[in-house]
């Protein structure tokens, strides 16, 4: 009964507010990452990222507001990242996966939050954490300005793309752990063996002072190890496939995406350095 009244407020939707096609050509040329859909999940993403943008606040900081125009090919963009996660998932699906999500706000440059962490030994630590990024539970998603403009590429960043799989890491907890609601066809146990294998590799990375394979952000929380490689996923899945393919052939089962299969013949990921970036972090 349900998927009927939101398929028939859809159509309504739909008929009330007719697609921009011109922003939507707009939006795909500025950005890499929508440019590499096909035909048929260019035009799917771009409904569900126009219905998007009428069912969720997006929110410019005052001072930004005053200094940029964030314009409606810019807003596609944002929301078509936030949607690309879901692009794989039905109609309904994708709209409970983002219940969650009511307001996007964004902030002229990253900001600092004062932060507690007690560690396994029941020690507390206090730190100024300086983010591109924020995400509660009934929160807004914060993102900022100038990190915003730095995703939409192939090359492993993606600040909208993090946030809102943190997200998607909250559908079954307050916290983000990495552990989001999974589907019926994945087992509990191979997820947290195969992330976990993941985790203990980027440790083993860093307790021999080694470059990590993917940023190493990851390598912080378990919560951001799920939402880095998001990101890989999405927009360097080669990296991701070459360095841990079992992780990515369980994301394609859980986003029910193929990422590879996008990429241009020609594409040579430019790999950033993960200190090139603020944290991206969950709240």
């Amino acid at each position: 009964m349900f998927g009927r009244l939101r398929r028939w407020r859809a159509e309504r939707f739909a008929a009330r507010h007719p697609f921009p096609e011109a922003a939507w050509a707009e939006a795909r040329a500025r950005l890499p990452l929508l440019a590499a859909l096909g035909d048929d999940e260019a035009v799917r993403l771009g409904r569900r990222a126009w219905h998007f943008l009428h069912l969720k606040r997006l929110s410019l900081h005052p001072e930004l507001a005053g200094r940029t125009t964030f314009d409606l090919p810019a807003q596609l963009a944002l929301s078509a990242q936030a949607c690309l996660l879901t692009l794989g998932w039905p109609f309904d699906d994708h709209i409970d996966a983002f219940g969650g999500v009511h307001e996007l706000l964004i902030l002229p440059e990253s900001f600092r939050r004062h932060v507690e962490e007690m560690d396994e030994f029941g020690v507390m630590h206090e730190y100024v954490d300086e983010r591109a990024g924020e995400t509660s539970s009934q929160g807004p998603v914060v993102l900022a300005f100038p990190d915003l403009m730095e995703s939409g590429g192939l090359d492993g960043f993606n600040v909208v793309i993090h946030e809102l799989a943190h997200k998607l890491d909250l559908g079954n907890s307050l916290d983000v752990d990495g552990f989001p609601p999974l589907p019926r066809d994945i087992d509990s146990q191979e997820w947290h063996r195969i992330f976990m294998g993941v985790w203990d590799d980027l440790q083993a990375h860093l307790a021999r002072e080694e470059p990590t394979p993917i940023d190493d952000y990851a390598a912080s929380h378990p919560g951001e190890c799920f939402a880095v490689c998001c990101e890989y996923f999405f927009t360097a899945p080669d990296v991701l496939n070459e360095t841990y393919p079992a992780l990515y052939e369980l994301l394609t089962r859980y986003f029910r995406q193929q990422p590879l299969t996008r990429l241009p013949e020609d594409h040579a990921t430019a790999h950033k350095d993960s200190r090139g970036h603020q944290g991206r972090s969950a709240q």
